[in-house]
């Protein structure tokens, strides 16, 4: 009896079970399926409009004069004038002179040397004349020919006696000469170490004096920019025209801005092999000339420091997007037609602080996402807002997903 009700029993659970189930599903309440509801998130775009785009190269260089150069006297002696313009800053013009040496010994030395000059010619003409006579007398056998090789001798030593004498005299020409020491340009004066009486001797250095024709600034580039730059590069044998791109200089003088214009002359010969750098020299002409487009702006004073605009070349169809739309691999999002997110390559020319230059890869009126998604995926779908205008509605295949999740809003429609 209790194995019949061992068997029984769990035969009778599996029953009410079995029921169970039976009666709960048949009072089960019908569960209506709907899709899944669209999330598309609000991302901020840009409109794409080519333009044409001029590359700028920004540098920095300190303004150094074309020319500079040392005033060494040629000649020894005390001092007897100096110019008043000889002084720290003083402005000069070519041939003006600057220092005077004492003269006297000068002249003196002059007049021997033409003293000598004169017996040296007295005794050429001399020695010429007894040549020619013994010359005559050994043709007529009068005269021995060792009396007219001396003589012929005589007239060789007369006459190289006589260059000597007129070499000696051009030299004390000179000398005479260099006792005034002259301008060799018109310049400017940075140094001056001498005064009246002092005894100056040849060889030594009196002042520093530079050109104020032209100033120069050097300025470095990174090798990276040259493509967009048009520089005067020049090969072996080529002269060099002096024509390259225009800058303009900007400095911060005696609390104003001010800004001149000049141009790129030339490139300097070397790559520097830690920086990577290539410097270039800019050219402002007549830095201290007060012309009528200068108005109350300072010279441009050799030492300035100075911040420079290269322009460089022009490309047209360029697009200027914010820094923040650009990815990894140089790529974009891009918002196609049906509102859903597309990768896109582009071409980089050139990336800025804030902005980058694309050079080919989008296409005008097509808009860029510049949201800063931190997780997106290729046909994501999206809602676009531009500047300051409110969420576009969904259109194309988002569209009709949000008619299928909102019956409302496909009855508006």
């Amino acid at each position: 009896m209790n194995r019949r009700i061992k068997i029984l029993i769990p035969l009778v659970i599996l029953a009410f079970g079995v029921a169970g189930a039976v009666v709960i599903r048949l009072i089960r309440p019908e569960i209506e399926s709907a899709p899944p509801e669209v999330f598309a998130p609000h991302v901020r775009v840009t409109r794409v409009e080519p333009q044409n785009f001029e590359f700028v190269i920004r540098a920095h260089g300190t303004v150094t004069p074309r020319t500079e150069s040392t005033v060494v006297p040629q000649v020894s002696g005390p001092v007897v004038w100096v110019s008043p313009i000889f002084a720290s800053g003083g402005f000069f013009e070519e041939n003006e002179p600057l220092v005077r040496i004492e003269r006297a010994d000068y002249e003196a030395a002059l007049e021997s040397a033409r003293a000598v000059i004169a017996r040296s010619e007295s005794e050429y003409e001399r020695a010429l004349k007894d040549a020619k006579r013994q010359k005559r007398l050994a043709n007529q056998s009068v005269a021995s020919a060792s009396r007219h090789d001396e003589a012929v001798n005589a007239e060789r030593i007369a006459k190289a006696t006589l260059r000597e004498a007129k070499a000696m005299r051009g030299r004390a020409e000179r000398d005479l000469d260099r006792t005034e020491i002259r301008a060799p340009y018109t310049g400017r004066v940075r140094e001056e170490n001498v005064d009246v009486g002092q005894f100056v001797t040849r060889g030594t250095a009196i002042g520093k004096i530079y050109a104020v024709d032209f100033a120069e600034v050097r300025l470095p580039i990174p090798d990276s920019e040259l493509s967009f730059v048009d520089l005067p590069m020049l090969y072996r044998g080529e002269a060099d025209d002096g024509v390259g791109p225009e800058v303009e200089l900007r400095a911060r003088f005696a609390g104003r801005d001010h800004s001149w214009s000049g141009r790129i002359v030339r490139t300097e010969g070397e790559i520097d092999a830690r920086s990577r750098m290539v410097n270039v020299v800019a050219r402002v002409e007549d830095p201290y000339g007060h012309g009528p487009d200068a108005g109350e702006r300072p010279p441009l004073a050799v030492g300035l420091f100075v911040e420079a605009e290269i322009r460089g070349r022009s490309i047209e169809g360029a697009v200027i997007l914010p820094r923040s739309v650009l990815r990894t691999g140089d790529r974009v999002l891009v918002v196609d037609g049906n509102g859903r997110v597309e990768f896109r390559g582009v071409e980089v020319l050139r990336s800025e602080r804030d902005s980058v230059v694309i050079g080919s890869g989008l296409e005008a009126g097509e808009e860029v996402i510049v949201s800063p998604l931190t997780t997106v995926v290729e046909g994501m779908a999206v809602r676009t807002v531009r500047d300051e205008e409110e969420p576009n509605e969904p259109h194309g295949a988002l569209a009709e997903d949000a008619e299928r999740t909102d019956p409302v809003a496909a009855a508006a429609r």
